[in-house]
């Protein structure tokens, strides 16, 4: 059994919502992606692997969007929806019934092929959280989600590729490090990130 995280600190009146994520996000998600990255990692990485890593590896999943798996929480207040129309995203992450284990679009080494649930793990995937929202319980929102729905879809184990800078939160979410793999980049660069799993019983 899952147990479910706290709910995300309220900010200033603030509240969140999480919903799934549709296409008209995808541009959203991309400024979100490039901003979590440059802010939350730059002490796990150099400059120069996340600037490669932005271009080769990071980015938007839409198969994880076309299949409904992926996530954003949302942060409401009454100003911000009267003035710009719309809440702001301030979260994203989502699991996936595909073998890919991380990477956007145009990553390579893709593989799209349908799980087992009977015998493979879901993949965890993806999670981004704005740099000036993070610590307030919304990557724990997003990942309690993602599981829920996993085992719902019949899977009993998850896994996932987590960045440096991720690993404490997954670590104290239940998943096991098993094994760093080196994400080639370019000029010899690699990005490591630890695979990291978790069974439910």
């Amino acid at each position: 059994m899952i147990a479910k995280p706290p709910e995300p600190t309220a900010a200033k009146g603030k509240s969140f919502k999480l919903r799934i994520a549709t296409s008209g996000d995808i541009e959203v998600l991309r400024g979100l992606i490039d901003r979590s990255v440059r802010g939350l990692q730059h002490l796990d990485y150099s400059p120069e692997q996340i600037d490669a890593a932005l271009r080769l590896v990071y980015g938007v999943d839409t198969q994880l969007i076309a299949d409904g798996t992926y996530f954003v929480v949302e942060v409401y207040d009454d100003r911000q929806v009267r003035s710009e129309g719309k809440p702001l995203i301030v979260g994203c992450g989502g699991w996936s019934k595909r073998k890919t284990l991380y990477g956007g679009d145009h990553c390579d080494g893709r593989e799209n092929n349908l799980l087992d649930p009977l015998v493979d793990a879901a993949k965890i995937r993806a999670f981004f959280i704005d740099p000036n929202w993070s610590r307030l319980g919304i990557g724990s929102m997003i990942l309690h989600a993602c599981e829920t729905a996993a085992l719902a879809s019949g899977f009993t184990a998850f896994e996932m590729g987590a960045t440096l800078t991720g690993v404490a939160l997954y670590q104290a979410r239940g998943y096991h490090p098993v094994q760093e793999i080196a994400v080639p980049l370019e000029n010899g660069l690699t990005l490591p990130v630890v695979r990291m799993t978790k069974a439910i019983s």
